[in-house]
């Protein structure tokens, strides 16, 4: 099943359970696939696809995460909890995360097929590591660990 898929078969399923916060989530996310895909279509381009939804989910956790962060620090923890409820319900669409000894083995393979001599070639190693393993990777952590990696090397 498509992640578009999911998201209907999921919204169904808020609708009937009554769980407005996911119903509400769910929609959230639909509403922000619509505009990339009419974006897509004003440059000519195919709908979102998978690996596209992927990064889209992950750009809005991590929306939700720096909004519930200041949200706490500006003395409203009711709607910090809000961010870090949505945060939960999109992320159950996420495949597995990656935990750390995957993702130095994905980049140690990336940094050999790639070719990468030094640090002026993370742009190839993150590029590759995108193209396959959009989603299940946190890319914020990965740079760090890939340019460790190519200053080492």
């Amino acid at each position: 099943m498509s992640l578009r898929e999911r998201f209907t078969v999921e919204m169904k399923g808020a609708m009937k359970a009554g769980d407005k916060a996911k119903l509400a989530t769910v929609r959230m996310i639909q509403a922000a696939l619509k505009d990339k895909d009419i974006e897509a279509r004003g440059l000519g381009k195919e709908p979102a696809s998978d690996e596209d939804v992927l990064a889209l989910l992950q750009k809005m956790i991590k929306q939700r995460t720096e909004s519930a962060t200041v949200y706490e620090q500006g003395g409203r923890p009711e709607l910090a909890e809000n961010e870090r409820a949505e945060v939960a319900i999109i992320a159950g669409f996420l495949p597995q995360q990656m935990d750390e000894a995957e993702t130095k083995a994905a980049i140690d393979a990336a940094i050999a097929e790639t070719g990468a001599a030094g640090p002026k070639d993370m742009g190839k190693v993150i590029g590759a590591l995108k193209g396959r393993y959009a989603g299940r990777m946190d890319f914020g952590k990965a740079s760090g660990l890939v340019k460790a990696a190519l200053a080492g090397g």
